[in-house]
């Protein structure tokens, strides 16, 4: 069975409805061919369909590098139901926002999103250097498993 068998193409109401305003989901990065993919924190505007992303840093940080050399980003987030599961990718450009840029346009769409904070550290959390980030969408897909038909 292939992957268009077992799934069906989510509507941007429905990825909207997942990203919802905001959770954690895994980031996926790249340096040439070696692949780096980390749980993050992410908030999301549907209204500018952006995303954002809280980042912390410990020392030595070996994320700092993969963004350093990474184009582009992928944002993959998922849940599950009673109906089965669902996922969205959201891929694009990931720049930083440093702290002196942040204007009345971020603030307000950071106001109207949920952030979560958690960290996977062994520093505590006032030890991390946070930088806020901007993915810009350049594609968001989103898939839905297939309702089954009870024909087996």
């Amino acid at each position: 069975m292939s992957a268009d068998e077992s799934a069906v193409v989510l509507d941007r109401e429905a990825i909207d409805e997942l990203l919802g305003t905001g959770g954690v989901g895994v980031l996926a990065l790249a340096s040439d061919d070696d692949p780096y993919a980390i749980p993050v924190s992410y908030g999301y505007d549907a209204n500018a369909g952006e995303v954002y992303l809280r980042l912390g840093f410990g020392t030595d940080s070996e994320k700092r590098e993969y963004l350093a050399s990474s184009d582009r980003a992928a944002l993959v987030v998922t849940a599950e139901g009673n109906s089965g599961w669902e996922s969205v990718v959201v891929r694009g450009p990931l720049v930083e926002i440093p702290e002196a840029s942040i204007d009345g346009t971020v603030v307000e769409a950071i106001r109207s999103i949920d952030i979560p904070f958690f960290t996977i550290y062994e520093e505590p959390p006032r030890e991390l250097e946070y930088t806020l980030y901007r993915l810009r969408p350049e594609e968001i897909t989103g898939r839905r498993e297939k309702p089954a038909t009870g024909i087996e």
